[in-house]
């Protein structure tokens, strides 16, 4: 499997790295953003198969949790990098959005993108079944409600015995 950095390094190694910082940014606000403009289903509609099954909701969730600090962290150092010129979108797996960032900033995005790829697979997901789940939030709202009601159930602190 080709580790993020390798997909960018072939096309102007850090330059093009670098921008791909804010994937989790899209899958963590989307996922919060969005968990309350769910649409309700009429009784008779059948729900479509399932896309991802519990323990693969459970780990992206988690990864995402775990992502989250590295993620603000990363934006936070490119901003005062960046000033107070705009920020763009900065996505991991996508090359064409590293192109403009500064150097320092380019460096700091592909640490973050290596440490955010690691952190899915410890959480036993693949990168690309991650990134096919962030894609598929954005359209299926019965996934959404299940990836927000499990990042509220992670966030809980236990209950005492």
């Amino acid at each position: 499997m080709k580790k993020i950095s390798d997909l960018f390094f072939r096309t102007g190694r850090k330059r093009t790295l670098s921008r791909a910082l804010f994937f989790g940014a899209i899958a963590t606000v989307g996922v919060i953003s969005n968990a309350f403009s769910l649409s309700s289903k009429a009784d008779a509609q059948t729900p479509p198969p399932p896309i991802v099954n519990n323990t693969e909701i459970d780990s992206y969730a988690q990864a995402v949790l775990a992502m989250e600090p590295a993620r603000q962290n990363a934006f936070e150092e490119i901003k005062k990098l960046m000033g107070n010129g705009e920020i763009p979108n900065i996505v991991c797996n996508d090359s064409n959005s590293i192109n403009g960032l500064p150097r320092k900033a380019q460096d700091i995005a592909v640490n973050y993108c290596n440490h955010a790829q690691k952190i899915v697979e410890d959480n036993g997901l693949k990168f690309e079944q991650f990134n096919k789940i962030t894609i598929e939030l954005q359209n299926n709202t019965i996934l959404k409600r299940q990836v927000y009601n499990t990042l509220l159930r992670l966030q809980q602190p236990p209950e005492p015995r």
